[in-house]
């Protein structure tokens, strides 16, 4: 019998089900000259196939035990005793077990027969390197991400592949809250963009205020309203109870009017929002600014969902989205207080996020409705985009990884926020390659 027995004291004390489980699925152990613990002869004809509910970890495996050859389920544990340590003797549903696989067979195990389960001991087939390189991924300092020392030696065409995965992972992520919203409002698309738009105009700071704002809304107020710019500011502002009675301006005054009689005329019930902030806003961003952009932007277009779904390249979505705010808030950023003169249009930077947040996720949902995606074509058109600047962003450029685009920085956010936060290095592409090589 061949073995390749490890030191199996050592690494036993930083082994986790999850890289068995790993192991197990990958076949990353040797295959030839396999023995149960009772030195039969082993075959694995199939590994089976991943069980993601209660019960065994394997079903429908393949394996030859001796002379015969068995169909059934496989369960793993690191101590053969977990066995009995969870029940399994007492549960129907690992009757069908075929085949126990541990790293430590401590003791015997029997089914509900009384027959005993055949064992394999993994510890005596597992290459060395391999569990070399589990612990230095895992069980060594790291200051930011477990592979920050070896991410950048995974080949570009792994690491390529693997960013265009994350990235569609990001985009399907957002698609699925966007279909709830979807929905909710039995698919009224431009009533979605709305609420999308304006929560993305609340930035993080007022992100819900203005959300919730759009919500409160029937979206067939907003069409009815949407002719005058004054209007809709009224309305977008007096459901957000920024109108307050305390102000003397003539501007205010004439807003607060205006709302009074669209309450009536709607039966609108101000959501009153308190949590409205200014505190740590550039003057750009604040509220006031936004809302005003915002209500241009629905007074200028009258369809603006089928128009930015025709949109094909980034300069007409940067014609689109040129809006500046109305005429009272080039002098102004609050209601009270005067400023110098100042045009306040959409920033480029601004519009990026718009459309990454926004209308990238959109459009991905809505070309997956009608079935007319074209995945390639669209990656394209997030490749058009500047990347993100944030911390991740800025970590993972001193590890030299590429961050030229709006495509690359989206998917390096995915694999932080979703992967190496988590510990899912095993479900990682880089932590497969790092850990086979």
């Amino acid at each position: 019998m061949c073995t390749f027995k490890v030191d199996s004291i050592l690494i036993f004390t930083a082994m986790k089900e999850e890289l068995l489980h790993f192991i197990w699925k990958n076949k990353l152990f040797f295959t030839t000259q396999l023995y149960t613990s009772d030195f039969t002869e082993l075959h694995i004809q199939s590994v089976g196939l991943t069980n993601f509910n209660s019960g065994p970890d394997f079903f429908n495996a393949k394996i030859q035990i001796g002379e015969q050859l068995w169909a059934g389920n496989v369960e793993i544990h690191l101590k053969a005793s977990d066995w009995y340590a969870h029940n399994h003797e007492i549960d129907t549903n690992y009757d069908a077990v075929i085949l126990h696989v541990v790293w430590e067979e401590d003791v015997a195990v029997f089914g509900m027969d009384n027959q005993k389960i055949p064992t394999l001991e993994l510890n005596k087939y597992v290459s060395k390197q391999l569990l070399n390189n589990y612990n230095r991924l895992f069980l060594k300092d790291r200051k930011w991400i477990f592979c920050e020392n070896d991410i950048v030696t995974v080949e570009s065409f792994t690491m390529n592949n693997w960013l265009e995965r994350l990235y569609i992972e990001r985009l399907e992520s957002k698609a699925t809250e966007i279909l709830i919203l979807l929905e909710e409002s039995k698919f009224n698309w431009e009533a979605v963009l709305f609420q999308l738009l304006c929560k993305n105009f609340g930035l993080k700071v007022n992100a819900d205020a203005f959300f919730q704002m759009a919500c409160s809304l029937d979206f067939g107020i907003v069409k009815k309203e949407q002719q005058d710019v004054f209007r809709l500011e009224s309305l977008f502002f007096g459901e957000l109870g920024m109108l307050n009675e305390n102000s003397e301006g003539k501007y205010a005054q004439a807003l607060r009017k205006e709302y009074k009689f669209q309450s009536k005329k709607y039966r609108l019930r101000s959501i009153g929002l308190s949590s409205v902030q200014y505190f740590r806003l550039r003057p750009a961003n604040f509220p006031t600014i936004r809302i005003s952009q915002l209500a241009n932007l629905f007074s200028m277009y009258q369809n603006v969902f089928s128009k930015l779904m025709a949109l094909e390249n980034m300069e007409d979505f940067y014609q689109f989205f040129g809006v500046s705010t109305s005429k009272f808030w080039n002098t102004h950023y609050t209601f009270d207080k005067e400023s110098k003169p100042r045009v306040k249009k959409l920033t480029k930077s601004y519009i990026d996020l718009l459309i990454i947040n926004t209308i990238i996720p959109l459009k991905f949902l809505y070309l997956k409705h009608i079935g007319t995606i074209d995945i390639p074509e669209f990656l394209q058109l997030v490749k058009e985009l500047k990347p993100e600047k944030n911390s991740i962003i800025d970590q993972f450029s001193k590890l030299n990884l590429p961050c030229s685009n709006a495509f690359e920085t989206q998917a390096l956010l995915q694999l932080k926020n979703e992967y190496c936060n988590h510990k899912k290095c095993l479900q990682c592409a880089v932590g497969n390659k790092l850990l086979r090589n």
